[in-house]
């Protein structure tokens, strides 16, 4: 058994937290295992000028992280599971996906609001995501969605600063760090969808070692692992990129599995929006049958 297990993780605050809820619960498991964290500034974290749909590649947030795990510097590494590639890179492997208790998307205000209708009247909102963009849009179209940078905490201040009348975020990120009593609003997951994954954990380790991915599987969530990988298996089928106008939400119900998708170009025109369900061992046909679906829609 390792005596010792190297994390990596980004810098950021809550990155350290999502680390910390891993740490624990292989603590829990594991309790002789010494285990170090290793924070590594991704490139997410050192640009904060480049909006995220003007990226040319994909990793923005977890290559630097997967260049230690490759290097033999780090044993596994901490990932938001949205922020991941669709393609895991060579050598690599998820070994577990677990705590997604809160995938929606939420609207933050400055003051408490209960409702869309009071912000006002061409409210500027904060949103680093075309997803995001077109679907706020979508319900309110007066409203100015501007781009917004930094991490949570740099976020909430700009919103303080009144930079934005509201700004909306992952849930699970404000939840994490102890600021759910900021959310206005929770936006539902099946009519204002969410990344792929989002909320979820991941842990990425090496392909070739045994023992750390033994210790890894213990903390791996099933249920979790088949709504998340119906997610991506249809991001991936719609062959967008990262920061695409799409998002994709899926509930297990018993033996069966429901997947909510929306779509768009690049230019946020021809949204297109579609449910499918079956039985979980269908997962991935219904995946791709979602996405052939929204894009047929998309182009009509």
């Amino acid at each position: 058994m390792k005596k010792t297990l190297i994390i990596a993780t980004r810098t950021g605050s809550l990155a350290i937290v999502q680390t910390q809820i891993v740490v624990a619960a292989i603590q829990k498991l594991f309790p002789a295992l010494d285990i170090r964290i290793k924070k590594i500034a991704s490139e997410g974290d050192k640009d904060y000028r480049t909006t995220l749909w003007e990226l040319k590649s994909t990793g923005f947030f977890t290559s630097l992280l997967e260049d230690a795990l490759l290097a033999k510097d780090a044993d596994i590494a901490v990932h938001s599971y949205k922020d991941l590639p669709t393609a895991i890179r060579d050598g690599l492997t998820i070994g577990a996906v677990l705590d997604r208790k809160f995938p929606e998307d939420c609207l933050v205000t400055a003051s408490l609001i209960k409702s869309l209708d009071e912000l006002p009247k061409e409210a500027i909102v904060g949103t680093s995501s075309l997803r995001r963009t077109v679907q706020l849009k979508r319900l309110r179209n007066d409203l100015r969605c501007v781009p917004i940078r930094g991490n949570v905490t740099t976020r909430l201040k700009k919103l303080e600063q009144g930079d934005f009348d509201a700004i909306v975020l992952a849930r699970a990120g404000l939840e994490r760090l102890g600021l759910g009593d900021k959310i206005s609003i929770i936006f539902d997951p099946t009519r204002f969808i969410p990344s792929p994954a989002q909320g979820a954990l991941a842990i990425e380790v090496w392909a070739d070692d045994s023992e750390t991915k033994e210790i890894v599987s213990k903390l791996d969530d099933k249920d979790v692992r088949i709504i998340t990988t119906a997610e991506r298996e249809v991001f991936s089928a719609l062959g967008c990129g990262c920061h695409a106008p799409a998002g994709v939400f899926a509930q297990l119900f018993e033996d069966q599995i429901t997947i909510s998708a929306c779509f768009s170009n690049p230019e946020s025109q021809n949204f297109s929006h579609a449910t499918l369900s079956g039985p979980i061992t269908e997962s991935a046909k219904l995946a791709q049958s979602l996405a052939d679906k929204l894009r047929q829609k998309s182009s009509q």
